[in-house]
């Protein structure tokens, strides 16, 4: 032993939030998705809001549209972990997803609507079911069938979400299974949040 200092290095932030969604994707195990994210959505919130989650790059926008950064994507491919930025007005197109998905919002606000799919004779159409503004800090699930939803940052500021798919997104490129361009008809619904 030499007397001097060991030499430790710290895991980063982003390193230590993978841990934990390792974790808890591993806990959820044979439960199903719900148990699954629930646990994930736990892990994830812990993390949201810390100053060095995540790297200038990694909060790069893009004019044109909302930029997904991929910041993990698990050896076995049982889930992947993106950032998406967005700029003021931006927005998803009406899609749904090839796995179950944990949102949270790490920076700013998010707006979401929900979608309901109606097949009326030779016409379907989406009814709007929910809207929620979610700001920094929320987390939420989904999980197909039913997740036909749109995002978007109606605030004036950049938004920041960091999302956990149950998909291997260095294959599949994006968690989005299908878009939605479909007539959207006035329907009761009640806000949540």
């Amino acid at each position: 032993m030499s007397g001097l200092p060991e030499h430790r290095t710290c895991p980063s932030p982003l390193t230590r939030l993978v841990a934990d969604l390792r974790a808890a994707v591993r806990a959820g195990g044979d439960e199903g998705p719900e148990q699954t994210g629930r646990l994930v959505a736990r892990a994830l919130a812990a993390h949201l809001g810390a100053e060095d989650l995540l790297t200038p790059p990694q909060l790069e926008p893009d004019w044109r549209s909302y930029r997904q950064h991929l910041l993990h994507v698990e050896p076995d491919g049982t889930f992947s972990v993106v950032a998406l930025v967005w700029l003021p007005g931006q927005r998803t197109p009406v899609h749904d997803h090839l796995a179950w998905c944990v949102t949270g919002v790490h920076l700013g606000a998010e707006e979401e609507i929900r979608y309901r799919l109606v097949a009326d004779g030779e016409q379907s159409h989406l009814v709007p079911v929910g809207v929620t503004v979610n700001p920094a800090g929320a987390v939420d699930f989904l999980a197909p069938p039913g997740d036909i939803h749109e995002v978007r940052n109606s605030s004036d500021r950049t938004s920041v979400s960091v999302h956990v798919y149950g998909a291997d997104l260095s294959r599949n490129g994006s968690s989005i299974r299908r878009s939605y361009d479909l007539p959207v008809r006035s329907g009761e619904f009640a806000p949540r949040g």
